[in-house]
């Protein structure tokens, strides 16, 4: 009698702990619940604390409250200038209405799988816009939050909140990158050329007027010359006018004298004839009148 009374009581203790196990139930602060009925939402429970349902008919569905990274799957994204870039990003987000993500994507892996179309979806469209020389300027984080506007709007449907979206690195594709930077060579090399143009054009400008400059100079310097020649000469000749003036004598045998040095001039100059005559006429007379007493034959040094 005792035996079977404890096995009643204790099968009873069984069937009790079995319900309240399946009746009570907690939600933490890092959780929030979706309570189904055969599969149909019934409720949401967003606060912390020990819950209740119904058992064996009612289960409980978890979502995260805090916020969730994705790392989305690496793009292949064409620009406006026919590059294909491979954009690799992630997003953060956080669920803010679990019955409507339930209905909508059921859990957290349903949701990746949308947010990856999402964020592919919108690269491609705000990327295929831009040439790859703006997405590597400043202006790729203009890009970015445009991206991430779009696919927080669109998020919304789904029960979540998008907080950012990012890219954390933009390659070319393996078989596209050599023939890019064959071509950025190239392009290169053709702005180098057209500098070195421009260069070779300036220089040949300054040079030209470099030798313009020097040309009129020169000219200048010439005319000048010629002008003080022109006035040294004349003042020259006022002044053996004025000492022809004052004493014409004096004067002949001045000139005279010069002619005889610059024409008889050096060690070794020699003259053969008679000196007769008005450059020798101060050779045998002082006062420079003409001898016919010389004979011929006569030579002087």
């Amino acid at each position: 009698m005792k035996q079977s009374s404890l096995a009643i009581i204790g099968v009873i203790v069984v069937v009790i702990g079995i319900v309240l196990f399946g009746t009570l139930f907690t939600v933490n602060q890092r959780e929030q619940a979706l309570v189904l009925l055969v599969g149909e939402p019934q409720r949401v429970l967003v606060d912390p604390g020990l819950k209740v349902k119904v058992p064996f008919f009612e289960n409980v569905v978890r979502f995260d409250k805090r916020i969730l990274d994705y790392d989305a799957r690496a793009a292949e994204v064409p620009t406006q200038d026919q590059k294909q870039l491979v954009v690799d990003s992630f997003a953060r987000y956080k669920i803010i209405d679990p019955l409507r993500f339930f209905q909508t994507v059921t859990n957290e892996v349903g949701m990746e799988l949308r947010l990856d179309r999402l964020i592919s979806s919108n690269l491609r469209s705000v990327f295929g816009n831009a040439t790859l020389a703006t997405l590597l300027t400043d202006e790729r984080a203009k890009l970015m939050r445009e991206i991430a506007d779009r696919v927080k709007e669109q998020g919304k449907e789904f029960g979540i909140e998008v907080i950012d979206v990012r890219i954390k690195r933009v390659d070319l594709p393996p078989e596209n990158s050599q023939a890019i930077f064959r071509r950025m060579q190239t392009q290169r090399e053709q702005e180098a050329r057209k500098i070195r143009a421009e260069g070779e054009k300036e220089s040949r400008t300054i040079r030209a007027d470099a030798d313009k400059q020097a040309t009129i100079i020169r000219a200048n310097a010439q005319k000048t010359s010629e002008i003080l020649r022109g006035e040294g000469e004349a003042e020259a000749q006022r002044v053996y006018n004025d000492a022809y003036g004052r004493d014409r004598e004096f004067f002949d045998f001045l000139v005279s004298m010069n002619a005889l040095r610059e024409g008889l001039g050096g060690e070794s100059t020699t003259f053969v004839g008679a000196p007769s005559g008005d450059f020798f006429r101060y050779f045998g007379d002082e006062q420079g009148r003409p001898s016919d007493s010389r004979k011929p034959g006569a030579s002087g040094r």
